[in-house]
């Protein structure tokens, strides 16, 4: 018997059933037709390709290029909330009336979002969250701003452009390190750098210093290529730790890379030229004459010689050239971005260039509608070759030599190419032949790679996992031949390699429930392991035959390896609220633990609770303020961590060291004692602020006041001679940081050809050792005791001998006419002379735009710092009398010696190092649709680092030769200045 299904029969029952089924799940909705235009608030002119939707539903649609939009929706009668978003405008929310009629007209004007409120922003690996519901503050850079400025570097791009970061580039070579201080720094014996993930992997930053290159150190920031980045964000302070973790306690820099999109492949091909030049040269002792003695004072007797600028032999213009393609596109369900560079970039020192290669590529898979997978690979290849500069930690070195030479002796070698002895006094390399003869470079091969997975597991359920991996060679070769002029005569070979490698491991669970109409929930978890290990390996030799360049053939005077492991892991889980979409309260808490600390110590709980409250969104606001005063946001903060750098991953035992007694090995404990109970450095913040548009949102005001305190902080305790010990770190320090960032952005033109756009920064910050064990004080190493840490004191402020004044506060004279060194009232030589911290800094940068022409200028200013001028202190005396003041003694306009009695007055060389700088001049044309599939052609001149206003003697007081140094600031010796850069680009999209 042949069967029929039962939806096939033709029963009344079928059919009235599934009539009844219809009328029950379709009673009571009618199609409707939701149309409107939407404008710019500030012109009227159209906008297309916004985001038009219906809250809590599927239904949308995008506005044409009319800025029209029409979109049909199946709903009940009643009242709906429209949303229109677009980037870079505040979401308008619009009340509709679903009623008797089918067509529902909706206009809305878009004010421009100064401020980012409605950007989605990561505050946690890689949960993303609307600015708009976070009480505490966070920056954001976009793409366009770090590239065309002529930074190589991705943190020398920002530069100015972010409130409560002090960007300070420790040095002027072409790889020269860079330093970034989130709101001051935070520990002594640790760093203050921020954390740093690109997308979702931790990434070292390391500074390690393999040869001795004088404060050029590298960081290793400088292998990322600003053209991969789409954008950053900076969280700073305490609130971000209690999601990343104590590594994040000095703030979190996150950079973004770029994603592919959906399309037909997209090339993007830019070049550009670059010149980079000395920006000024210092006053240098250009008097034809010398000294018949210059030791003795009384002998004003002078003999005529002829005086040369060291200056030409060391500097000169270098020249670089970079190149970048990218191409992206993809599907629905794969997407990809793949790029590769190459920069070779010549430094203003002769023989210095930096060359980086690198390839990058991001692929995203769509695996099922409930998964999505995310992979990246990053490889860079960098070499730079280098000159010594010397200074600090060795006697060789070109600008160590300019400083000690005797500038009436001829640099230039001889007929058999010997170059002859420039400093007389003390052993001193000539300037000519450091940047002619020495060799030293460094490779790096580094690989950054990732694997994430992001599943929507529920409607309410998210999860997401990224595993990340960083590893990078850095090998480094110093070579000095023989038959020199420095203090290694005989010729100095030096090889020394680190290993560096370190994972993170990070899953987050997110659930989001509407728990009534007004109020929804957001349940964040996540837990973390993380790994690094380091290896180093180094090998010194002097005495080496005649060509030979490598160590291992000389008679080795130094050979040292280092290892070391380290584990971090931790745990969070975080709780957020909402109230009419206008009221946020957030609260969490985290564990957080890493090997280096005692085992009872090593695990320790933090807290979070933030408030943010967009005021301005409530019907009493907007009655009464809503014409001028159109956004308002009140925030509040309060968050701990802890840190986590300042103890190696051994540190808290008693080091053994290793010694031969009578030829049998054996081993003696170091001078430091460990501390098996040795707890992190904890931090408390709290943070108040407010974001603030006025005049439909064409100034926008943001402003942050925050106060932190470290406790438990590390410092070496002085112990008595009878442990047979001399110092122990313990936790027996505090400090704090109080400061104030404001961010104000502005649209003063907005219309179809002309408009200006002005961003102005204030960050201003309090530092204060407020104890040290004992009420003591100690010199930080690498200052030549001249940076302290003293209680009551900012960190590394200099302290030193000072001029003897008279009651008037003039500088007193002894009886022959030269100064002296005062006391203080309890009889000390020394006392505090300057302050390497700024009072504030800020920047200030103008935008326009008429038609196809765009002009951008940056100023950035750091005020109310002191520099120590090592450089003068040398240059001025008589017995080495390169300085300038050594030629005013010469014309008799100061007496013979001057210089020498000022070289023990350390205060005669602190110097105000205040600047404004012209950091940024931008000049672009750009040519829309030139031909067939070409998007458009731009071509740019830039400037960077054209001019700086200060009273500073040096090269440029924006240096510090103790290159990433937490304490030790503001210290000018034998360090390269900036240079001054001009670049000519093209980049075209097609």
């Amino acid at each position: 018997m042949k069967k029929t299904s039962l939806f096939k029969r033709k029963s009344p029952f079928w059919v009235a059933l599934m009539m009844l089924l219809c009328v029950a799940f379709g009673f009571g909705q009618e199609q409707y037709t939701f149309k409107g235009t939407i404008t710019d608030a500030n012109d009227e002119l159209p906008i297309p390709g916004v985001s038009v939707f219906l809250e809590n539903t599927s239904y949308g649609g995008v506005t044409d290029f009319d800025g029209n939009y029409e979109f049909k929706a199946t709903l009940e009668p009643g009242e709906y909330t429209l949303l229109a978003s677009y980037l870079g405008y505040s979401t308008k929310r619009i009340k509709v009336s679903a009623q008797a009629s089918n067509e529902i007209e909706a206009n809305a004007q878009l004010s421009e979002d100064l401020l980012s409120l409605d950007e989605v922003v990561v505050t946690g690996s890689t949960v993303g969250v609307n600015k708009r519901t976070l009480g505490n503050a966070i920056s954001s850079v976009k793409s366009e701003d770090l590239v065309n400025n002529g930074a190589t570097a991705v943190d020398q791009a920002i530069s100015g452009k972010i409130t409560g970061a002090l960007v300070q580039q420790n040095s002027g070579d072409p790889a020269g390190g860079i330093s970034i201080r989130l709101r001051g720094p935070s520990t002594v014996l640790g760093s203050s750098d921020p954390l740093y993930i690109v997308d979702g992997i931790i990434v070292s930053n390391s500074s390690a210093e393999l040869i001795d290159t004088g404060g050029n150190t590298q960081n290793r920031l400088a292998d990322l290529n600003p053209n991969d980045v789409e954008r950053i964000e900076i969280i700073k302070g305490a609130a971000a730790a209690a999601i990343y973790g104590s590594r994040a306690s000095n703030g979190v820099v996150q950079i973004f890379t770029k994603k592919g999109k959906s399309g037909e492949p997209r090339f993007s091909f830019s070049t550009n030229a670059k010149i980079n030049e000395l920006r000024k040269t210092i006053d240098y002792n250009d008097v034809p004459l010398a000294w018949e003695d210059p030791f003795d004072r009384a002998n004003l007797a002078t003999v005529p010689v002829e005086r040369y600028d060291l200056q030409d032999e060391i500097f000169e213009s270098g020249f670089g050239v970079e190149n970048y393609l990218s191409v992206s596109g993809g599907n629905d369900k794969t997407t990809y971005f793949i790029s590769g560079s190459h920069l070779d970039n010549e430094g203003i020192i002769k023989n210095t260039n930096f060359q980086r290669i690198g390839f990058k590529a991001n692929v995203t898979q769509k695996a099922f509608d409930w998964l999505g997978i995310n992979a990246s690979l990053n490889y860079v290849r960098s070499k730079s070759e280098e000159v010594p500069n010397g200074g600090i930690n060795a006697a060789y070195g070109a600008i160590t030599g300019f400083v000690f030479s005797d500038n009436s002796i001829d640099p230039a070698p001889n007929a058999s190419g010997v170059y002859p002895q420039t400093s007389l006094l003390v052993p001193r390399t000539n300037p000519a032949e450091a940047v002619d003869r020495f060799d030293f470079g460094q490779k790096i091969n580094r690989v950054i790679t990732s694997v994430g997975l992001d599943a929507q597991i529920t409607d309410n359920l998210t999860a997401n996992y990224t595993l990340g991996l960083d590893f990078f060679n850095q090998s480094a070769t110093a070579f000095i031949p023989i038959n020199n002029t420095s203090p290694n005569g005989d010729g100095f070979a030096r090889r020394s390699d680190i290993n560096n490698f370190q994972y993170n491991s990070d899953l987050n669970l997110s659930y989001k429930a509407a728990i009534n109409d007004d109020i929804s929930s957001t349940t964040t978890l996540g837990g973390s392991w993380q790994y690094e290990e380091f290896e180093r390996i180094g090998i010194n030799a002097t005495g080496l035959p005649p060509i030979v360049e490598t160590a291992t053939s000389g008679s080795i005077v130094e050979q040292g390896e280092s290892r070391s492991q380290i584990s971090y892991w931790g745990a969070f889980v975080q709780q957020s609220f909402s109230y009419k979409d206008k009221l946020y309260i957030n609260g969490a808490l985290r564990s957080d633990g890493a090997s280096t600390f005692g085992k009872d110590e090593r695990s320790q709980l933090y807290a979070k609770a933030s408030l943010s409250y967009i005021i301005s969104e409530e019907d009493f606001w907007e009655n009464t303020f809503g014409d001028a005063f159109s956004t308002f946001k009140l925030r509040g903060s309060w968050g701990q961590a802890g840190n986590l750098t300042a103890l190696s991953a051994f540190q808290r035992f008693t080091l053994l060291s290793p010694i031969s007694i009578n030829g049998s090995p054996g081993l003696i404990p170091n001078t430091q004692q460990g501390d098996l109970d040795i707890a992190p450095e904890r931090q408390e913040e709290i943070e108040f602020g407010f974001d603030a548009g006025f005049f439909n949102n064409r100034l926008g005001v943001e402003l942050t006041y925050y106060k932190q305190e470290v406790t438990d902080l590390l410092l070496p305790r002085e112990l008595s001679p009878s442990t047979g010990y001399s110092s122990r770190i313990e936790n027996v320090g505090n400090l704090e940081n109080t400061g104030l960032e404001v961010l104000l952005k502005g649209a003063p033109v907005k219309s179809e050809n002309f408009t200006w756009d002005i961003t102005a920064t204030y960050s201003k910050n309090e530092n204060e050792v407020t104890s040290v064990a004992g009420g003591g004080q100690f010199a930080l190493a690498g200052s030549f005791a001249t940076n302290y840490v003293i209680e009551g004191e900012p960190l590394g402020v200099f302290y030193r001998q000072f001029y003897a004044r008279d009651a008037d506060g003039n500088i007193a004279l002894d009886e022959n006419g030269y100064p002296f060194t005062g006391t203080t009232e309890d009889g000390s030589s020394s006392k505090v002379i300057g302050d390497p911290n700024p009072e504030w800094f800020g920047s200030l940068i103008n935008e326009f735009s008429y038609k196809n022409v765009d002009l951008r200028v940056q100023f950035d200013a750091v005020q109310g710092f002191d520099v120590f001028n090592w450089n003068r202190r040398l240059m001025d005396n008589v017995i080495f009398g390169g300085g300038y003041n050594v030629g005013q003694e010469l014309q008799g306009n100061l007496p013979k010696g001057y210089g020498g009695a000022q070289a023990g007055i350390f205060e005669e060389f602190v110097e105000d190092g205040s600047f404004v700088k012209l950091r940024e001049l931008a000049l672009s044309y750009n040519l829309p649709e030139p031909f067939e599939s070409v998007d458009n052609i731009k071509i740019s001149l830039i400037g960077r680092n054209l001019i700086s206003w200060d009273d500073y003697s040096g090269w440029d007081p924006e240096i510090n030769t103790a290159g990433q140094s937490n304490g030790v600031r503001g210290f000018d010796f034998a360090g390269v200045p900036i240079p001054r850069t001009y670049q000519l680009g093209l980049s075209v999209n097609f």
